[in-house]
């Protein structure tokens, strides 16, 4: 056992008789009137017409690509700095990952390098806000107009994290979400697709649920269903939809919490030499669902303090090794791609515990240990 662990789920009653009265209701577990509820609770909150709920953010993703018809040879640019889901979805449909650099201030994709990486094929571009941070997605936003280029916004991180008076996940022509355990809040697993793009709304519930339309519900209702797309299995449940509703009721604390923790973290550990921190730019409210520090040594150094840590009894863990080195990606010809901020970023990268109900002590503990390293360990 950790004695402070990468993460823990904030829960409370609300969330355990949200689901117990799924449960008791003997009734609409699959496809129950919480699902839309959550969706309408979900688009409200960020500012989007419309949203989508799924079984996971990674099905939303695959969605997307789907509903926009990108075809073989189109090619979509990427981080490699991500979780593999943002560099398999191209994949789905036949299509090519072309992966950009990032850039050291938000860690999400570089403009700069972005700009360089549109060709004639380029059919879109696919940010993330990493560990919710927001990336620099206003200039993106303006590269995807000027060259006419879908932009698909990778949120997964980042539920409730703005630029300005934006939410994440406005900016683009489409948005995934994602609720795994350690996110934001969490359903277990689950994912939305959001956009205000109404075509592309009717699209996403077609292929949601087997390409169905039919009056009512599918499972109790005894009128005519019809099949008029190939769509898939990716609903979320009416279970995880009541536990989403009780979670995010409560996402502001929740995020309110995340930021304390991450403030008070960044104000002792940027005091020590060989770190750095990550802090906000002007105008830009992080979600903090990974805290993260830079050991600016490298490797070396960072897997030495990891090590170390372990043995303090704390979890700690490296978000991202760069997804273009990892065998998958080699087999498919990406060995010579050079991304040197990437991979200067990725072996400095720890993240540290983070969730809402840390306590002081816990914060405490972890400062210590880390400054301890600095100053007498480094083994």
């Amino acid at each position: 056992m950790w004695k402070i662990p990468l993460f823990k789920i904030y829960w409370d009653e609300e969330d355990v008789n949200a689901v117990k009265e799924v449960i008791q209701s003997g009734m609409h577990w699959c496809t129950g009137k919480q699902i839309k509820e959550f969706e309408k609770k979900i688009r409200e909150y960020i500012g989007s017409r419309y949203c989508v709920a799924f079984n996971s953010g990674g099905s939303a993703l695959h969605a997307l690509v789907l509903a926009y018809g990108f075809k073989p040879r189109d090619e979509i640019i990427v981080p490699s700095f991500t979780f593999i889901a943002t560099a398999y979805a191209p994949l789905y449909v036949g299509a090519k990952p072309v992966f950009a650099d990032i850039e050291e201030e938000t860690l999400g994709l570089d403009p700069e390098d972005v700009k360089e990486k549109i060709t004639s094929k380029t059919k879109a571009i696919l940010p993330i806000h990493y560990g919710g941070m927001p990336c620099k997605i206003r200039e993106l936003r303006e590269i995807a107009e000027d060259y006419k280029l879908v932009l698909i916004e990778d949120a997964a991180e980042a539920f409730g994290a703005k630029v300005g008076d934006k939410h994440v996940g406005t900016f683009g022509d489409a948005a995934i979400l994602s609720f795994c355990q350690n996110k934001i809040f969490t359903t277990s697993e689950g994912g939305a697709a959001v956009t205000d793009d109404r075509e592309l709304y009717d699209k996403l519930k077609l292929l949601v649920s087997y390409g169905r339309i039919t009056e009512g519900d599918y499972f109790t209702s005894g009128t005519k269903t019809d099949y008029i797309e190939v769509g898939y299995n990716w609903r979320l449940s009416t279970i995880l939809a009541a536990l989403g509703i009780a979670q995010l009721e409560k996402v502001d604390k929740l995020i309110e919490m995340r930021r304390k923790n991450a403030h008070s973290l960044n104000k002792e550990l940027k005091k020590i030499d060989g770190v750095e921190v990550m802090e906000e730019p002007e105008d830009y409210f992080a979600a903090y669902q990974l805290y993260m520090i830079r050991v600016l040594e490298g490797k070396e150094m960072r897997d030495a303090l990891m090590r170390y840590l372990a043995k303090k009894g704390i979890s700690t863990k490296v978000y991202f090794e760069p997804v273009h080195k990892y065998t998958i990606f080699r087999k498919l010809g990406y060995s010579k791609v050079k991304l040197p901020v990437t991979e200067k970023v990725s072996s400095q990268v720890l993240s540290l515990p983070m969730y809402p109900h840390m306590t002081k002590e816990e914060l405490d503990y972890i400062v210590t240990s880390i400054k301890e390293f600095f100053q007498e360990g480094r083994v």
